[in-house]
Parts: structure tokens; sequence; C-alpha cells
């Protein structure tokens, strides 16, 4: 497995070598989640978080109809949390759904999001 990392700028990239090809790095991993999530789900929005607002509040929360889910996208389930990241997301997760999302997880979140989306009552 080849691993191809960006300068750590603003605008560096990163690109992963499989077996299979190539696995896209974690923006275009977020880039692709947003649009499916966009896509099924009609007039949501998907807000980008300030990290510096509070440390470790997950990137997004999505906000469709009278529901709500917050996640942060990772490159792979073994990459590195920033601090807090972990206590928000299950406190987060006991009020509605959050979650860190990656690829090797992808469709159990969406998943999930379909469940708290869901019409209740």
């Amino acid at each position: 497995m080849t691993t191809t990392v960006g300068n750590g700028g603003a605008h560096s990239s990163f690109i992963f070598a499989t077996k299979g090809g190539f696995m896209a790095g974690e923006s275009e991993f977020k880039r692709k989640l947003i649009a499916q999530i966009e896509r099924e789900y009609p007039g949501a929005i998907v807000l980008k978080n300030d990290a510096n607002a509070l440390q470790g509040i997950p990137d997004h929360l999505i906000l469709w109809g009278p529901h709500w889910a917050a996640f942060d996208a990772k490159r792979s389930k073994t990459a590195p949390m920033r601090p807090n990241q972990p206590y928000y997301i299950r406190k987060m997760n006991m009020m509605s759904l959050a979650a860190f999302v990656y690829p090797e997880n992808k469709e159990e979140f969406l998943n999930d999001l379909q469940q708290t989306f869901r019409p209740r009552g």
C-alpha cells in the first residue's frame, strides 16, 4: 500500500493507493458523502461547524425538517481524532445522531441517518 500526502497546507490532498486502485482522501470522501446526503434528503442543510468555536465539535451538522444529525468524516477507521471529539460525538449521539464516518462504516451511518430522519408519530 502506497500513501501520498500533501504538504499540510490549506489545499493539501491525500490519495491512498489500495490493491483495487485509488481511494480518495478525507476531503473527497466528505464531498461525496455530503452530496449523497443532499440527494437523499432534498432541502437538507449541511453546515460546516467552526472547530475553533468549540474544540472537538463534529465537523458537520445536517438539518432536515425537524431532524438533525452531526458527523465527523475521517479517511479511515484508524484516522486520528482531535481532543474532545469522542466526547462530543457521544454527547450529541444521545440527543439525536452523531458519528465518526469513514468509508468502512458509511453505509451504516446512512442507514442510521434514515432511521433518525424517519417520520415519528
